[in-house]
């Protein structure tokens, strides 16, 4: 039996507590906030609840399988989401990527020569990301990890030759060969995804939000609480309100941690948390890395944090349904003039594309009786106006309430009466979650997902060993694109190294 230390009770966190505490294993999560999560949690206000900051997972099958392995899959509720794309040009529910094609087409029936070309790229790059209807290789081990890493072997030839052409062309050079910039198609195909993430992941991104985006019918938090509440059942040690300060090391070998001027003992520390923290800001001994190293992680682009509205509303669900049409909306905006990267574009909010999200339409009990919930989501560029303020709580006050006005405004024109039937407003910047996950930026999904800003080589794998002994990562940061599934590719990797 080993003694093992987890920082964070995130999904990557929680599994694998769950999956070393299943082996035999002492284990002890330290969380920072007050309840479990991390980035997939929830809170009530008023009656209302609403997600903390992600809506929805993709990779069912490998979540399915962990919730299995763990024991939990009875005790949880997983709901499938239709995703609706509204535009001035288009407006429907496509059903997979071949419906995500003829609804394009229909927008723009003078491009169908350029859209033939496009789509006929992307078309190359189909299945090439696997077989959804199956968990990532990185969940098995032994025989069974080799059998299903097969069909990613037998693709290996096609899959590089591909990759020379699209591994390294982001969505906007991609856009850029067919379109003219700023033009509704270019904006819509550079636009889909993260900023600039490979186009080689365009057609998988599509086929996957779908045909595999799920949530949870009582909210991420209950997730996170059935994970917690396991851990614990099984004799894991579960501490909340307590931050990790130092990862403590000896002779370069991690031994423990300290928490609220308490040192403990461990024979392994796992950094379920956010990487660049950990080495540059918890680990007590920086001379463990190189210079180098020390300076990539310094300068490696974490991926782009979010802008989060939450609207309760004196509206039913019934009346928000018949504008909404499904739970989960993108309100996708193709004017020029929206630049990701300008952070000094302080009309930014009135440009972006948006993301509508009802918790209250997964399960009305998650409303007030009678009344809905809406949340509101856009990517925002890297500190935007002077990281919203530059550390003047008057002046993030009021770019925080200019932000949630002009979302607002954009749903606005998807649901005539949502300004009158606001109960309750309340918003999330990237500092909020900053402060809460202790995501450098706010990052909402680990590393930047441009292929030009890579901090993995590998963009595939998974990388939970570092340069101090015993010490792992544990959450999407060991993958460029991390997310969800990079949790659970991590945990398991965790799991799999601590016999």
């Amino acid at each position: 039996m080993k003694n093992i230390i987890i920082i964070g009770s995130g999904i990557g966190g929680l599994v694998a507590g769950n999956l070393l505490v299943k082996k035999g294993h002492q284990v002890t999560i330290f969380e920072a906030h007050s309840m479990p999560g991390g980035y997939t949690a929830g809170f009530y206000r008023k009656g209302y609840y609403f997600e903390s900051g992600t809506l929805s997972f993709e990779a069912s099958a490998s979540v399915f399988k962990a919730m299995r392995d763990i024991g939990v899959w009875e005790k949880i509720d997983f709901v499938k989401l239709s995703k609706r794309f509204v535009s001035e040009d288009f407006d429907g529910t496509p059903e997979n990527y071949e419906d995500f094609k003829r609804m394009i087409y229909a927008g723009f029936p003078a491009d169908k020569q350029k859209l033939d070309t496009v789509f006929s790229e992307l078309d190359r790059t189909a299945g090439l990301m696997g077989d959804v209807n199956e968990p990532m290789p990185f969940l098995y081990s032994g025989l069974k990890m080799i059998s299903s890493m097969l069909p990613y072997l037998l693709s290996g030839p096609k899959l590089m030759k591909l990759a020379k052409q699209y591994g390294d062309l982001t969505l906007t050079e991609f856009a850029a060969r067919y379109f003219e910039k700023d033009s509704k198609l270019f904006k819509l195909f550079s636009g889909i995804g993260y900023p600039d993430m490979s186009a080689m992941l365009l057609e998988a991104t599509i086929s996957v939000m779908l045909t595999d985006l799920w949530t949870v019918k009582d909210g991420m938090q209950s997730w996170a609480d059935i994970l917690a509440e396991n851990f614990r059942q099984l004799g894991g040690d579960l501490k909340l309100n307590a931050y990790v300060d130092k990862i403590i090391t000896q002779n370069g070998t991690a031994v423990g941690a300290s928490s609220r001027n308490t040192v403990y003992d461990a024979d392994y520390v796992i950094s379920a948390g956010d990487y660049k923290k950990t080495f540059l800001k918890l680990l007590d001994d920086k001379s463990l890395l190189s210079q180098e190293l020390r300076d990539n992680i310094g300068s490696a682009a974490p991926s782009e944090g979010i802008f989060t509205v939450y609207l309760g509303l004196n509206m039913s669900n019934e009346e928000l349904s018949k504008y909404m049409k499904v739970d989960h909306v993108f309100a996708l905006d193709t004017k020029p003039g929206y630049d990701i990267y300008n952070s000094e574009d302080g009309d930014f909010f009135s440009k972006t594309s948006i993301l509508l999200h009802s918790s209250s339409m997964v399960s009305p009990k998650l409303a007030p009786q009678g009344k809905s919930s809406l949340m509101l989501q856009a990517m925002v560029p890297y500190h935007w106006m002077n990281n919203w303020g530059g550390g003047d709580k008057e002046v993030y006050g009021q770019l925080k309430e200019k932000a949630m006005n002009a979302m607002i405004d954009r749903a606005s024109r998807l649901i005539p009466r949502l300004k009158e039937c606001i109960d309750y407003k309340d918003a999330a910047t990237p500092l909020t979650y900053e402060r809460y996950t202790h995501n450098t930026d706010g990052a909402s999904s680990a590393w930047s997902w441009n292929p030009k800003k890579k901090f993995y080589k590998n963009g595939m794998s998974v990388n939970i060993e570092t340069p101090v002994k015993n010490l792992y990562i544990g959450s999407c940061w060991a993958m460029q694109n991390g997310g969800v599934p990079g949790a659970l590719a991590a945990a398991y990797q965790c799991a799999k190294k601590i016999k």
